[in-house]
């Protein structure tokens, strides 16, 4: 074959051809794993999220239940002084004493009646997050479920079609590598810019294809006969004669069948 910069118009078209249908072949593998490897991350970062929800209502149901421990301890010292007191208060030798100590008996009375209202409400508390915590722990138990159903499935399909997609890539790059860079640098940029990434497009009934816009008869003989690279004035995309196109899908076809 003649090197790539002395290669006539028809045999770079040829070789553009070739390399849209090489890769439009590795585009349609990727769409059969379609949005799964974003729905796999997705899972995963809602599993990690979870448990990580999961710790932190740990930790807080910790700090609930030492806060309820505090709390007995503070009854208990307060009925000790309150014991305390009460034995002095038989050994007093006036009045102000025995008031004072009444008033001490009745502060520590008090401390005993506000740790027991935040007993109480810590308990509430723990209960409430303990139905938060079985509800995150249900709801991790599922996502992980899906997560190990959506990650089979996606590695089932890898294993399909992973050998394919390598080896079509390198026969991307060896076909890439065949055609002149300015023809490689406008391919890849009309591949990019259209949502089908095809670049280059075969005439069907008169129009380029995938289009409405029909291509004058004058401008379809000068596709068709090879002499010039002609684009779409609509689309950009890179024409060539439908028969041209079918002798290359029919030799690509060929090609697809030894790398899968």
């Amino acid at each position: 074959m003649a090197k790539k910069n002395e290669a006539t118009v028809e045999q770079k078209l040829r070789e553009l051809y070739n390399l849209q249908l090489i890769d439009s072949r590795i585009d349609e593998i990727r769409n059969v794993r379609g949005e799964l490897p974003l729905e796999v991350q997705d899972l995963e970062d809602e599993v990690a999220g979870l448990n990580a929800r999961i710790g932190k209502l740990n930790v807080h149901l910790e700090e609930l239940q030492g806060n309820i421990s505090d709390r007995k301890n503070l009854i208990e010292e307060a009925k000790a002084l309150i014991s305390k007191y009460t034995e002095q208060q038989k050994n007093v030798r006036n009045n102000r004493e025995f008031n004072s100590l009444s008033k001490e008996i009745e502060f520590q009375e008090l401390e005993i009646q506000l740790a027991e209202k935040h007993i109480k409400e810590f308990k509430a508390q723990i209960e409430q997050q303990k139905q938060v915590i079985d509800q995150s722990k249900q709801k991790l138990s599922d996502r992980e479920e899906h997560l190990k159903h959506k990650k089979s499935e996606l590695e089932e399909i890898l294993k399909e079609t992973e050998k394919e997609e390598n080896a079509l890539l390198k026969l991307s790059n060896d076909y890439s590598a065949k055609i002149e860079d300015r023809l490689i640098k406008a391919y890849k940029r009309i591949r990019e810019s259209v949502r089908n990434g095809l670049a280059v497009v075969p005439i069907e009934r008169g129009a380029s294809k995938g289009s409405f816009f029909t291509i004058p008869p004058q401008v379809q003989v000068e596709i068709a006969s090879r002499k010039k690279i002609i684009t779409d004035e609509h689309s950009g995309r890179i024409l060539v004669d439908a028969a041209l196109a079918e002798e290359q899908a029919e030799e690509m076809q060929k090609t697809f069948s030894k790398v899968k």
